[in-house]
């Protein structure tokens, strides 16, 4: 929700036509090669975010027997597409970067090894909501290397003005917004190229887009979570209470929330390195809440989008996948790895994936956007990441899935049609795209 341009997704799915039980038999697989080979080996490791280059050449200077060489990938949507064309030519290398709603498309294809095994007893060690990201039907095929808490960014001062409080719920939200609204301020941008907010929102009402029924995938874009979720979308959009900046001009965008035209974000850590690096007037104006709850619900939070963390993924097609997969807890929990990428300024300024991140926290927060709220601000993150769900997954289409969604959401952002008529579409689309590929579809 409210994400940046980097949300813009793989354009074509990767995904192989094969059926769910072609998905569940690649689930059996360890890997190729000889999982208790003995070093020194050399593992190639794909990766793009900051900081990275850093952990891989303290790794390799605290091992003797596993080496690392790693090659920098100029984001996310590109890897997909080189990880795409090795995996063709059997030229994939043993550790991948890559995220959570990538990874169920990549077990599908036979592309990762099943590293449980390996990782499975280290699981404690890690917070739910990550862990969950790294696997399919039970089985584990990457390390998180990341997790996402998830609030509500505001600017105080706005809010001060208008003798406002910070929305504990979605109705709430949408009555804040309609007294921000009388005074020409937004409460919220739905860029017209990004439908997460639709997905967060669903994930977050306890909507389930895909689940596996018997020996099929089971498809639901109309549960009673997404009809909740759309009616949120939908109140916002008729009452006028969003702007529709894209992030295709993303300074554009920034300098709106800068200017305090738009003065709330659902966002995670990550994303405050960009405000504090494009802003100019608002810093030490803003501070944090929890992220809306439904009226009547428990506190939580979605997971799994690009508001969560990275994992990384070990490779079928690596002949050392043991090897692999104790480089990638060893990256996941170093404490001074961990450091390296929670930083916006050594790393990519992600909160870790461990299941105690407290020492990380105050790094990942920075105190110029957040001013005197900095200290409170802390407990806000801390609480975020005790509420974030598990039980979210991604089927096998998902990124071509997206693309159509995104067209759809255009749409309804435009007010050419509503939330609803495009959960109809997608309802349908998917199930033919998924029958279309080969995959054992309903719903």
């Amino acid at each position: 929700m409210n994400s940046t341009s980097s949300r813009t997704r793989f354009t074509r799915a990767a995904v192989a036509g094969i059926a769910l039980t072609g998905l569940l038999s690649a689930c059996g697989g360890s890997g190729d090669g000889d999982p208790s080979a003995s070093g020194p080996v050399t593992l190639p490791f794909w990766g793009w975010a900051n900081g990275q280059d850093a952990v891989v050449e303290a790794f390799n200077a605290s091992h003797q027997d596993i080496q690392l060489k790693y090659t920098k990938v100029t984001d996310q949507l590109t890897m997909q597409k080189q990880l795409t064309n090795a995996v063709k030519a059997k030229d994939a290398p043993c550790l991948i970067q890559n995220t959570a709603e990538y990874v169920t498309s990549w077990v599908s294809q036979g592309a990762l090894a099943d590293i449980t095994q390996y990782v499975g007893p280290s699981k404690d060690k890690f917070n739910p909501g990550s862990w969950a990201g790294s696997q399919v039907q039970g089985r584990v095929y990457g390390v998180p290397t990341s997790s996402s808490p998830n609030f509500t960014i505001y600017r105080s001062d706005v809010f001060e003005k208008y003798g406002l409080e910070a929305p504990a719920t979605w109705d709430d939200f949408i009555a804040v917004g309609k007294e921000l609204n009388k005074h020409g301020v937004k409460i919220t941008n739905f860029a017209g190229e990004d439908p997460s907010t639709l997905e967060v929102l669903a994930m977050q009402a306890g909507a389930h887009w895909y689940s596996i029924d018997g020996n099929a995938w089971k498809v639901d874009f109309q549960d009673a979570g997404t009809l909740k979720a759309a009616k949120v979308i939908q109140d916002i959009i008729d009452t006028d209470l969003n702007s529709t900046l894209s992030f295709a001009d993303y300074a554009a965008v920034q300098r709106n929330y800068d200017e305090g035209g738009t003065v709330t974000r659902q966002i995670s850590t990550w994303q405050m390195a960009g405000m504090v690096q494009n802003f100019t007037k608002s810093y030490g104006k803003w501070a944090l809440s929890p992220w809306p709850a439904f009226t009547g619900e428990a506190p939580k939070t979605p997971a799994g989008t690009n508001l969560t963390g990275s994992v990384t993924l070990v490779s079928k097609q690596c002949a050392h996948p043991k090897q692999a997969a104790e480089a990638a807890l060893w990256m996941s929990t170093d404490p001074a790895a961990v450091k390296t990428m929670a930083s916006p300024e050594t790393g990519n300024g992600v909160m870790p994936a461990l299941a105690d991140s407290d020492a990380y926290v105050a790094e990942s927060i920075p105190e110029k956007l957040l001013g005197s709220d900095y200290q409170p601000a802390q407990q806000v993150v801390r609480d975020s990441l005790g509420t974030v769900t598990t039980d979210w997954t991604f089927g096998p289409n998902w990124t071509a899935m997206f693309t159509e969604l995104q067209s759809g959401w255009a749409k309804v952002v435009s007010k050419e049609q509503k939330v609803t008529e495009l959960l109809a579409h997608m309802q349908k689309w998917t199930v033919d795209d998924l029958k279309s590929r080969g995959i054992d579809a309903k719903g």
